[in-house]
């Protein structure tokens, strides 16, 4: 099965880590990153799609951080 993430958090390393994080347990890119100011709080924010193939069926229980 394919599973899907979007990542997201402020413009600061912190983003770029949890990014770097994925990648590490085998997460995959997919699509471009983004970046949107967000009025409500006064910061930029980024965000990127992760995806990974996993065996097994999805289940909405699942914990997609933990795979």
């Amino acid at each position: 099965m394919r599973l899907y993430r979007f990542l997201s958090d402020d413009d600061t390393s912190a983003f770029c880590h949890k990014v770097s994080l994925a990648l590490s347990k085998g997460w995959e890119l997919h699509g471009s990153p983004t970046y949107a100011f967000d009025a409500a709080n006064g910061v930029m924010r980024c965000g990127q799609a992760v995806v990974k193939e996993v065996a097994g069926e999805y289940s909405p229980d699942l914990k997609l951080g933990e795979q």
